[in-house]
């Protein structure tokens, strides 16, 4: 488990685990005050927007300054630590991504990245023991529109390999399983199984059940999977929380937290054990949801939940986003609603009555649509204007909705590198005229939304460094195409940053304590080798993140090459 630093092997940091070291252990290699001095430290200060030093005293910034200034405000005997070519920039926020889902990510079998169906069916073949769960094998990861063919595989692709264990491998968006033979055979789906409120089982020319299950389909299986064992959610989450701090991430939004996570993170929080920011969301689309509804907001110390997360459709990927046009490359189909437009009304009320920000997946334009009217609505009702609400992706929107979103107050929540995933055939899916308004992060802007960055991960990988590049760049990792696509829509530098800091902050309602490195304010920051902001973009996928500081505890330092 990740937490405060206990010690040093040479420049790795080494750390306790659950029973170890806590918060002001004596020993520990944060106490006092300590002085970070580097090339570059920008503050996001308007006042010192970049300076030499900071000094930090008790989990807060006491000073920046120049090396002098700072320490002399931080007085006699204070630890320098000299960060030498490194860029200081204050703590980054993934505004969107799955603690949980990253653990088990790194435990089950990845199919990310395979760039035909026979190489995903041979991870698949060679899937690691820990990608079992009880007698089910489970795997995530998969894109059909990465093979040659662009087209769904099937129940008999997975059947040739395990014709008696039950498989289930989510989409690289979460929206879609593949399945086999058996797995359907435990779920009950049949030829005769109808398609559940705001899901699609896929069927063949028969009328057979294909192995592809969209959106809420995939809960027929989900159901009937053994859960995973307490000590099971531990490991994957401390995996998760060290893997983020690993990539500079101070703190995390969680979208849609189960409420088993929720408890954990609340107990490691309650012991000090909590190495990062968490700003969870409640699972507003399970059942517990009348439990987080009843409980209320908690506010511990690097954990807080005040917000909910309803999910409305499904992903533009597996053609789940809802529309209010047919897909141009699927005539007769409009995507899904993941529940009925009252039922959502209805959540979207309770929970805004009750204090909490709304926070809804919304892909396609007609679900940004409707959280836009809703929202609206049940703000007017509850006299939540100043809610913050959230929606999450906005990812395809009528222009028209843009101009409302920003105007009525409400957080763009968006993720860069799902532009440069979706780039080579999101406009297949949409045609050229909805494509002005998808992942329109200046048009975003220019309407008066705040932007809050993230990842989504694991559906795209933890790595806020290629969060920078996808947003400055709309490029792929190569640097195609070479002018960016839709270059117009493009952030700067200083915009990008933004996002990961001040703009996150301000979506967790925690710009007066986080987002900017001032005096009074908290101490995270990541030190950087390459500069985010006036760098080469290129350098910005190579780069490493040398130190991670969350409240003045380092939680993550590089080793030195």
């Amino acid at each position: 488990m990740l937490r405060r630093l206990c010690g040093l092997v040479g420049a790795v940091i080494v750390f306790s685990g659950l029973g170890g070291c806590t918060r002001n252990t004596p020993g520990a290699v944060t106490p006092g005050t300590s002085v970070y001095v580097a090339r570059r430290i920008r503050t996001q200060d308007p006042a010192r927007p970049v300076v030499e030093a900071l000094a930090v005293r008790d989990g807060k910034v006491l000073a920046t300054g120049t090396r002098e200034e700072v320490l002399q405000s931080a007085g006699p005997g204070a630890r320098v630590v000299d960060l030498g070519e490194a860029t200081v920039v204050p703590g980054l926020t993934d505004a969107h991504g799955h603690l949980s889902g990253l653990g088990q990510w790194e435990a089950q079998v990845s199919l990310v990245g395979a760039a035909s169906k026979e190489e995903a069916l041979s991870r698949i073949a060679s899937a690691p023991s820990t990608s079992y769960q009880g007698a089910w094998l489970i795997g995530q990861g998969w894109d059909q529109n990465d093979w040659p063919e662009k087209s769904f595989p099937t129940r008999q692709d997975l059947d040739a390999l395990h014709p008696q264990v039950p498989v289930m491998l989510t989409r690289i968006d979460g929206h879609a399983a593949w399945v086999n033979s058996e797995a359907l055979r435990r779920a009950g789906i049949t030829r005769d199984t109808q398609d559940p409120t705001g899901g699609r089982i896929l069927r063949d020319a028969s009328g057979e059940a294909t192995g592809i299950l969209l959106d809420n389909a995939m809960g027929l299986t989900f159901s009937v999977v053994p859960p995973l064992t307490e000590a099971e959610r531990a490991t994957h989450l401390s995996a998760a929380l060290a893997w983020a701090a690993r990539v500079g991430l101070t703190g995390v939004h969680d979208a849609g937290m189960d409420l088993h996570t929720f408890r954990l993170l609340q107990k490691w929080d309650k012991e000090g054990k909590l190495p990062l920011r968490v700003y969870a969301m409640a699972d507003g689309s399970s059942p517990e949801r009348d439990t987080f509804l009843r409980e209320g907001i908690y506010q511990g110390d690097r954990l807080t939940l005040r917000a909910v997360k309803l999910v409305l459709d499904g992903a533009l990927g597996s053609r789940g986003a809802a529309l209010h046009q047919d897909y141009t490359d699927e005539h007769g189909h409009r995507g899904l609603l993941m529940m009925p437009p009252d039922e959502y009304e209805r959540r979207v009320t309770a929970f805004m009555a009750a204090g909490f920000q709304v926070c809804t997946h919304a892909i396609g334009d007609r679900a940004n649509t409707l959280v836009l009217d809703t929202l609206l609505r049940a703000a007017q009702a509850t006299g939540s204007k100043d809610g913050r609400h959230r929606v999450e992706h906005a990812q395809v929107m009528r222009l028209e909705d843009i101009d409302r979103l920003g105007k009525s107050g409400f957080v763009a929540s968006v993720q860069p590198m799902h532009a440069t995933s979706d780039m080579p055939w999101a406009e297949t899916r949409v045609g050229p005229d909805r494509i002005r308004g998808a992942y329109a992060w200046q048009r975003l802007k220019s309407s008066g939304a705040v932007l809050a960055l993230g990842s989504d991960f694991p559906v795209e990988r933890p790595d806020v460094l290629a969060g920078l590049y996808a947003a400055r760049t709309r490029q792929d990792a190569q640097g195609n195409p070479a002018n960016g696509w839709y270059a117009d829509q493009r952030l700067s530098g200083a915009e990008a940053l933004e996002g990961f800091t001040v703009g996150a902050a301000y979506a967790s309602f925690a710009e007066a304590r986080r987002g900017r490195l001032q005096p009074g304010m908290d101490a995270d920051f990541v030190a950087l080798s390459v500069d985010p902001v006036d760098g080469p973009a290129s350098e910005l996928p190579g780069a490493q993140v040398r130190l991670t500081v969350v409240g003045g505890d380092e939680v993550y330092r590089a080793e030195e090459k």
